[in-house]
């Protein structure tokens, strides 16, 4: 029987750094905020973009993209558990297959539940013609989110060398990632190299994911510094570079800073970092509360299903105004504006459903897995090859969406075409080969 919010809270321990988790919590609820709120519906069933109808709002995003401040998080928690098992188990024996299964374990199980339960309704709904309308752009919408769990994945992989990288320069390695993200934004700004920006998604996200080590040393000693050279640097970027304001995604952009994450994207991360760093002291002293504390907890066992599932309680709740014949305001209109609470709280009660439904799948697996014997060689090898089919069906399946499974709607991932059931297929092959080989290893490790 798991144990109680209450007593999980009461056993922490006196060391650990609960900000970090405060940190974690807010970061998820920033976004699924943010994303709630660009939602934008029409009478017709057309979903729309509030920043793109109202473009001043734009720079809302530079206090609402917080997903920098998530990886940077993961950094830390990554540093902090590859170094206990390391600790564990100085042998080294295996150690990569048991970090990435002991890691992606509450990633990947809510995340296949979510891709299981929503292919089967898009089947469903796509052999019975009802794709049309808002139903259609739900299939599309809902597993977009999907990329940022794509991008953990990637991170959780390369912990274990980058950490080393770290251990052994600090700061001059994430230097080295900083100064690919510039030489990846001159090849592509400035000489038009072609597919050249898509090296960013591995620079720019795992040079913020490298602070997160470098706050578990206690690195980051002028985090005011870090916030006013990234606050600056991002506006010069804007204001003068081919940068665009938002840090999302704009429908029709010639540019992102998002897709693919740009110089400036990291600029932004900086300032972030440097601002929650910042606000350390005040937020330790928050959460240090314990009904607080006891808040921060059970938010946190139930954050990745709350992520999961926001989309589709957001578009649920337009569906069911749709539905009703209930009135849906102009983008951006007084009524619009006016319907936002009750929008809010109408998605979070479904998110709420949704949570109570699937958060089993969120907690880890009982157990280590198989009987004693020897991981074998190839262990690491299998764990790091189960994870990259895992990130890439994930980032593949978060371009295709779950439309046009029976016409064989097909995305672009790394040069290659993927539909969403091989992305599907990838990303199950993926999980379950991390499962098998992080089992035998934690069997030969604690004689099953």
């Amino acid at each position: 029987m798991g144990k109680s919010v209450r007593e999980l809270a009461d056993r922490t321990p006196a060391g650990r750094d609960r900000y970090v988790d405060l940190l974690r919590v807010a970061s998820l609820g920033t976004v699924v905020a943010g994303h709630w709120l660009m939602a934008a519906v029409s009478a017709d069933g057309d979903v729309g973009n509030l920043l793109a109808v109202v473009p001043r709002l734009q720079i809302l995003t530079w206090a609402l993209q917080v997903m920098p401040v998530f990886f940077f998080v993961g950094g830390f928690s990554h540093a902090l558990s590859y170094r206990s098992l390391r600790r564990k188990h100085p042998e080294g024996a295996g150690l990569y297959s048991v970090f990435v299964r002991a890691r992606l374990q509450r990633l990947l199980r809510p995340t296949m539940v979510f891709v299981a339960v929503w292919g089967a309704a898009a089947l469903a709904i796509q052999l019975l013609g009802g794709q049309d309308g808002l139903t259609g752009v739900a299939l599309r919408l809902v597993a977009q989110p999907l990329w940022f769990i794509g991008i953990y994945l990637a991170m959780v992989a390369f912990t274990p060398a980058l950490l080393k990288l770290h251990e052994r320069h600090g700061w001059a390695a994430f230097g080295a990632l900083a100064s690919a993200a510039v030489g990846v934004d001159l090849l592509r700004f400035a000489f038009g190299v072609p597919y050249v920006e898509f090296l960013n998604f591995a620079f720019v996200w795992l040079a913020v994911h490298q602070l997160g080590f470098l706050r578990a040393d206690g690195r980051i000693r002028r985090p005011a510094v870090l916030a006013a050279a990234g606050l600056a640097g991002a506006a010069a970027l804007v204001a003068f570079g081919p940068y665009p304001l938002s840090m999302v995604g704009m429908p029709g952009e010639k540019v992102s800073n998002m897709a693919p994450p740009t110089l400036a994207l990291l600029a932004h991360g900086l300032w972030l970092v440097g601002a929650v760093e910042l606000l350390r002291g005040p937020g330790a002293r928050l959460v240090a509360r314990p009904r607080v504390w006891r808040g921060v907890v059970a938010a946190n066992g139930m954050a990745m299903t709350a992520f999961l599932w926001h989309l589709t309680a957001m578009l649920g709740v337009y569906g069911a105004m749709l539905a009703l014949d209930l009135p849906l305001p102009a983008p951006a209109s007084a009524g619009w504006w006016a319907q936002v609470p009750p929008r809010f709280a109408a998605a979070a009660g479904l998110t709420a459903l949704c949570v109570a439904a699937f958060r089993a799948f969120e907690r880890p697996a009982r157990g280590g897995g198989l009987p004693a014997g020897s991981p074998g060689r190839l262990a690491g090898p299998a764990a790091a090859v189960g994870v990259t089919l895992s990130l890439l069906g994930i980032l593949g399946l978060s371009m295709v969406g779950f439309a046009g499974l029976l016409e064989g709607r097909t995305a672009l991932l790394v040069a290659v075409r993927v539909s969403a059931p091989t992305a599907v297929v990838m990303a199950l092959a993926g999980w379950l080969l991390v499962e098998a080989a992080g089992r035998a290893r934690a069997g030969a490790t604690t004689g099953g």
